[in-house]
């Protein structure tokens, strides 16, 4: 992982993309210099509307995408 530059994969929900982009501001400013990319990423819970999440696999389905980023290398963290 390259220290000067960190990934940060998120939902692309505009709450979600604030919390990133806070998160973002904060390593900024505590490590001056630093590279922040902020990677908007679409779940299965953004994607299936019409059922209710209890049915298809609850709060999973919100994270599991942002962990496979993490996993496969193309994230450094996630928000």
């Amino acid at each position: 992982m390259d220290t000067d530059y960190i990934r940060i994969a998120t939902r692309k929900s505009p709450l979600a993309m604030w919390q990133a982009e806070h998160v973002a501001a904060a390593l900024k400013a505590a490590h001056p210099g630093i590279r922040v990319e902020l990677l908007g990423m679409s779940t299965q819970g953004d994607k299936i509307l019409d059922t209710p999440l209890a049915k298809i696999g609850g709060k999973g389905l919100f994270v599991k995408e942002l962990e496979q980023g993490m996993l496969g290398g193309s994230a450094d963290i996630a928000v």
